[in-house]
């Protein structure tokens, strides 16, 4: 067969075979790998492969992908097929397959990526693969573990309000003042490009879920969550971080993001919250849900509402908590005595 487009998230998928047999009979799960022929190219134009790079597909190119579910309200609402379908769509650049079940506006006109199902990968017993824990354990959570490092948890409002460059300037501002900083991405969609930025920054290890083979983390249980964050925290643990910055995606009323703030045993181990926001009443909104939760753990409000002098000003004149415009997050000064503040407050 032609030269196969892997995505990143089969980047450990190398020994394979492709089963036709099964295409209609298979009922695929998330993680499940197949092979798939682009039939027409729609809003997604590319995916990122094995090595993380852009890699531009075209009609009748062979591509590999995973199936999964996937929540972005400024992109697609897609899942895994409960049945063979003659089409299938790239719902995820980073090698998410699925049916698209609604789309931002503005991606109405061009629609999704469609796709024709070629083939099941399967190993030597005829088994599909499926990428999750396929190339590493899966660590159960340990809420008694000892961690010595402090974790400042980057959350957002909503999808693009901010919260991934304010965590990646947030490492920036860290790594400046002399500490070591690990980042990770615990929720949301396969896609390098957060993680990369944060790396960019300064960051000395980055990683996220897809590392343990997740294509998105949408409709995951809370304890399958909870075990990633346990695997992730092991992973970066081994490099000795001082503080370790962890993004959630998407929004506060997200049902994933929902269920880890409601769930004690993941708050208890946030020691700073950082909330970015798009607009000053979404910054009153996030307080009001994330103060009995948090309390003065919550340190400091950023993301684009800070572009606009005019909101800020705004938010300020009704909130006691620190505004951190970007060049401010790199203030190493500013940033370690709001944190030290806060951790004197809370004592």
């Amino acid at each position: 067969m032609k030269t196969i487009k892997r995505s990143n998230i089969c980047k450990n998928v190398v020994d394979y075979k492709i089963d036709r047999t099964m295409n209609q009979n298979h009922q695929p799960i998330a993680g499940d790998v197949a092979i798939f022929e682009v039939i027409s190219i729609g809003s997604l134009n590319a995916i990122q492969d094995f090595e993380g790079r852009n890699s531009y597909i075209f009609p009748g190119d062979k591509i590999m992908l995973a199936f999964g579910n996937r929540y972005a309200s400024n992109q697609f609402e897609g899942y895994v097929p409960e049945k063979y379908q003659e089409t299938y769509d790239l719902i995820g650049k980073g090698g998410v397959v699925g049916t698209v079940v609604s789309m931002f506006y503005k991606l109405e006109l061009k629609g999704p990526t469609k796709l024709k199902l070629v083939g099941y990968a399967t190993r030597k017993e005829d088994q599909v693969i499926n990428t999750k824990y396929y190339h590493r354990r899966s660590v159960k959570f340990n809420s008694n573990k000892v961690r010595n490092f402090k974790t400042i948890l980057s959350i957002g409002s909503s999808m693009d309000s901010g919260k991934t460059t304010t965590a990646a300037y947030l490492c920036r501002g860290l790594k400046t003042s002399g500490y070591k900083v690990a980042y990770i991405k615990l929720t949301g969609t396969v896609f390098n490009k957060d993680r990369m930025l944060a790396y960019d920054c300064g960051a000395d290890i980055v990683s996220d879920f897809s590392e343990f083979g997740f294509p998105s983390t949408y409709l995951c249980s809370t304890e399958t969550i909870m075990d990633l964050y346990e695997g992730l925290l092991s992973e970066i643990a081994s490099n000795d971080p001082d503080y370790v910055v962890i993004e959630v995606a998407d929004g506060l009323y997200q049902q994933e993001t929902r269920a880890l703030l409601n769930h004690s045993l993941f708050t208890e181990t946030i020691d700073h919250v950082i909330l970015s926001c798009c607009d000053s009443l979404a910054v009153q909104s996030g307080e009001q849900l994330l103060s009995p939760i948090f309390g003065d753990r919550l340190f400091a409000l950023a993301g684009l509402f800070t572009g606009s002098p005019l909101l800020v000003t705004e938010v300020e004149s009704q909130s006691s908590i620190p505004v951190l415009t970007l060049s401010k997050l790199l203030e190493s000064d500013l940033l370690i005595d709001l944190l030290s503040e806060r951790v004197n407050v809370a004592v």
